[in-house]
């Protein structure tokens, strides 16, 4: 039987073909029992039969093997023995297996956990009284959590699922309930059988709920499930999902390939959403929308979630990646039609240029040296849960648009619909998708490509130009500032001094010489500019030389730019002072340039962009960091007083969310006008929940201006927020609380926040909210009780990933060497393999913050420089 042990996939002579689950959940006891028969080919010679298992008690006696092919009778396995650590049941049997199929039967039973996995229960209040849902998440490998199975991707089968609930309660799955048994209090309820699928895709929920419904163009029943009294939350999600399923079917030339589809909230759920067949589960914030209280940036959310869950009916359920490595041909896949589907629906929020946030956070994870490939190698189960992350997601989404970018969108479709109806109901390898689109476009796909997805990283493309000639060179680009190993085939496109005069190439070595006139069909006139990258389509960053960086300095303020544009040149800028390229007073400089901005994507950006330098500056010398503040303040107050506080009719989404970010990052840089009037309309607030003066919009810069002045001698604003988050029921308004509470300059009340966030109040899925934001006079309080409670957190959060980002959040904004050996020694006995890429990642973050601060001190006249761009 030790044979079995330490191997990363299960062997291959045992294949399932149908699963004939029956659930029996007890939702007062949080347990269950469960009794599964499997229809499984024997393809090889065995005594053995292994799959997995995981918190499972198996009933011995109720295991058997009944060949079709022979009179045998019923097979015993004398010897069954579970690998807890490997998460495999073991059955050996007396003889060797008939080859061909036959029916294994299993008996077990198991605890609802309250780890958010698996088979688990999540809480909520109906009519004052506290019950039980019972609820799975079995991606990545939970499914073995809730019954013995063949826990991998490429495993697929068919399932008939039952359960036995109580009869006032509702119990979904995948497929329609095609029977309903009342036998006194409690009900059995049949579903019709799935097609092909994997285990991890396989849903149940049972409990108490409302529901919407609509229908798709053809007929598809599509639901809304939510907790009683909340089902007018669910229309919003209903009309995206209903609108959706139409666009993908008509996209991917392909029906949507179940009979219904349901989407539920669950109030306790780790990730954003899963896309289980026919019943995606979501967290409350990313389905429900308020139209009293949710803010636009919470509609835009449950928009793209809700289309990116969708996409994956048919990227990733009907095509499924043939294994863990692939993950990024479900994500990156997903996430970049999403805002396919939104651009339809919604063409005025301009995602496309939104989505250049997904890039950048795709580039700043693999910035880092301890990045990994988007087609990462997976070893073992633990280590799936951290690859959930920017480079599967971002990264892989990114990768796509330039291939699109490259090959156009009408080939594109066409190779995705062929791909899709090609593997429907398998499985399929990253190199199946490229030979598609080769197929059609004639392209070299597969070579191209293999150079973004089978190494990490990314390029910097260096550009300067002398003698009439635009040299380019490329290396591997790292925040560190590090040289790094790597080429790639790089597509290039330029811009000269207007948009009609483009160009495209790829760049194929390290480095090429262009002639300006023959690339071009002209000179160009003095003083014009060139923008390479143009619409940020490629994944990769530019260095201008001086004179370059000039000229789109000059384009930027003049906005001869597109929105687009001057955001790839803002975060290129950014990127290359905090790996020390370039020089924090020429990014100062070019910020300076964008006093007149008002796209919601690239003020947005530099918002983001404005708490890092902020906080970098802080470590460098506190007399800088205020100026650099003042800096700030002058340059987001254009577009604040462009957009006041009050809503204005008709105004766009974009607007909308603009103003709440703008006013919030005044209230953080302590802005004393935003923070007075911030706070006389929190205080009508308080007096009127439903006053006019705070819609939902404005409420993360009030509540963030309120704990700019909370400390330690006057708690009234903070008590006043806990106030609030007591008596909200909506999920979206107790995170916004959440994420404004720790940034308060006070290092006592920042302790109190992180104590409230471990509290029973808070639910287990939200208290990294708590953490996002913590101010930098709290980060030690913040690293100290990381320390403290590391053994009731390691308890609570370590067996999924959300323990990862409490290590992220809390590590990575310090900026000293001594800080990340302090680290380093602290986590040197605890860590664990699914925490340890996180915790390299957060540790190097902290070296380049390090190393970024010291290069600022060595800058002259910094101080100057940055009172005069603020006057200026």
């Amino acid at each position: 039987m030790d044979e079995f042990k330490g191997q990363p996939r299960l062997p291959k002579f045992a294949v399932p073909k149908r699963y004939d689950l029956r659930l029996i959940p007890d939702l007062i006891a949080c347990t269950f029992t469960g009794a599964v028969s499997i229809d499984v080919d024997i393809v090889a010679d065995t005594r053995f039969i292994v799959l997995n298992a995981a918190d499972l008690s198996v009933n011995d006696a109720s295991v058997s093997f009944t060949p079709f092919t022979s009179s045998k009778q019923a097979l015993a396995a004398p010897k069954i023995v579970l690998f807890e650590e490997d998460e495999i049941l073991v059955l050996e049997f007396a003889e060797i297996l008939p080859h061909g199929v036959g029916v294994l039967q299993l008996g077990f039973s198991g605890i609802l956990n309250d780890k958010m996995k698996g088979f688990y229960k999540s809480t909520y209040e109906h009519n004052g009284e506290k019950k039980n849902m019972a609820v799975t998440q079995f991606e990545p490998a939970d499914a073995r959590k809730c019954f013995p199975c063949w826990d991998e991707p490429a495993c697929k089968a068919t399932f008939k699922i039952t359960l036995e609930v109580p009869t006032e309660l509702v119990a979904l799955s995948n497929m329609p309930i095609v029977e309903e048994k009342v036998d006194g209090n409690l009900k059995v309820v049949s579903y019709q059988e799935s097609p092909i699928m994997s285990t991890y895709l396989v849903a149940i929920v049972v409990g108490l709920f409302d529901y919407v419904e609509d229908h798709t163009s053809d007929g598809i029943k599509v639901r809304v499930y939510c907790q009683v009294g909340k089902a007018d939350q669910g229309k919003f999600a209903l009309h995206v999902g209903a609108k959706t399923l139409d666009l993908f079917k008509e996209y991917f030339a392909v029906p949507y390939p179940l009979p219904k589809m349901d989407m539920i909230a669950i109030p306790d759920f780790a990730a954003g959403a899963m896309e289980n067949y026919g019943l995606v589960t979501y967290r409350e914030t990313v389905l429900l929308y308020d139209e009293k209280h949710s803010a636009a940036s919470n509609k835009q959310r449950v928009a793209t979630v809700v289309a990116h869950e969708l996409a994956h009916q048919w990227f990733g359920n009907l095509v499924t990646m043939e294994w863990w490595t692939h993950l990024w041909l479900n994500e990156g896949f997903a996430t970049w039609v999403s805002y396919l589907a939104i651009d339809r629906l919604f063409p005025e929020w301009k995602i496309w240029t939104q989505f250049l946030d997904e890039s950048t956070d795709g580039l700043r994870l693999d910035g880092l040296e301890e990045s990994h490939p988007i087609e990462v190698e997976v070893h073992h189960a633990a280590e799936i849960d951290e690859i959930f992350d920017a480079i599967s997601y971002m990264k892989g989404a990114s990768v796509i648009r330039m291939l699109q970018s490259y090959l156009g969108a009408e080939v594109f479709q066409r190779s995705l619909a062929a791909y899709v109806k090609k593997h429907a109901y398998s499985n399929a390898k990253t190199e199946d998708l490229w030979s598609a689109l080769e197929g059609e476009s004639g392209e070299p796909v597969n070579k191209l490509m293999s150079f973004w997805t089978k190494q990490k990283g990314y390029p910097v493309v260096s550009a300067k130009i002398k003698d009439g000639k635009l040299e380019l060179e490329q290396s591997r680009f790292l925040s560190s500032g590090s040289p790094g190993e790597g080429q790639w085939i790089v597509p290039v496109t330029l811009c000269c001094g207007s948009y009609d005069m483009r160009k495209s190439f790829l760049l194929e070595s390290k480095s090429g010489v262009y002639d300006l006139k023959e690339l071009l069909g002209g000179s160009i006139a003095d003083g014009s500019w060139i923008k390479i990258n143009v619409d940020q389509a490629g994944f990769y960053r530019v260095k201008y030389d001086d004179t370059l960086a000039a000229g789109l300095r000059i384009a930027t303020e003049s906005q001869s730019l597109t929105s687009i544009d001057r955001y790839g040149i803002l975060d290129d800028s950014f990127a290359l002072c905090m790996a020390r390229q370039q020089s924090l007073a020429s990014l100062l400089t070019l910020i300076s340039a964008y006093k007149k901005e008002l796209d919601y994507t690239v003020l947005s950006n530099l918002i983001v962009i404005s708490y890092k330098v902020v906080k970098i500056a802080a470590d460098a010398n506190l007399q800088l960091m205020s100026e650099i503040k003042q800096l700030f303040i002058s340059v987001f107050q254009f577009a604040a007083g462009k957009l006041g506080w009050d809503p204005k009719q008709g105004e766009s989404h974009l607007d909308a969310m603009l103003r709440g970010e703008v006013l919030t990052a005044l209230a953080v840089f302590g802005h004393d006008e935003t923070l007075k009037e911030a706070t006389r309309r929190f205080d009508a607030f308080l007096a009127d929940r439903n006053t006019s003066l705070l819609p939902p919009d404005l409420r993360k810069a009030a509540y963030v201006a309120v704990m700019q002045r909370a400390n330690k001698s006057d708690k009234s604003g903070y008590e006043s927020l806990l106030r609030v988050y007591r008596e909200t029921d909506l999920s979206e308004e107790k995170t916004r609380i959440l994420g404004s509470l720790a940034c308060c300059p006070d290092p006592s009340i920042v302790q109190d926040v992180l104590n409230f966030v471990l509290s029973d109040e808070v639910r287990n899925q939200d208290a990294l909210y708590g953490l996002s934001g913590v101010s930098w006079e709290g980060r030690e309080v913040a690293w100290k009780w990381l320390q403290e409670k590391w053994e009731y957190i390691g308890e609570t959060w370590g067996s999924g990933f959300l323990i990862t980002r409490f290590i992220g959040a809390v590590v990575s904004p310090f900026a000293s060497f001594d800080k990340a050996q302090e680290v380093e020694e602290f986590f040197a006995t605890r860590s664990k393999h699914s925490m340890a890429r996180t915790l390299k990642q957060s540790i190097e973050r902290v070296h380049i913050n390090a190393n970024w601060v010291e290069s600022i001190r060595k800058e002259d006249n910094l101080t100057q420089l940055v009172s005069h761009l603020s006057s200026n």
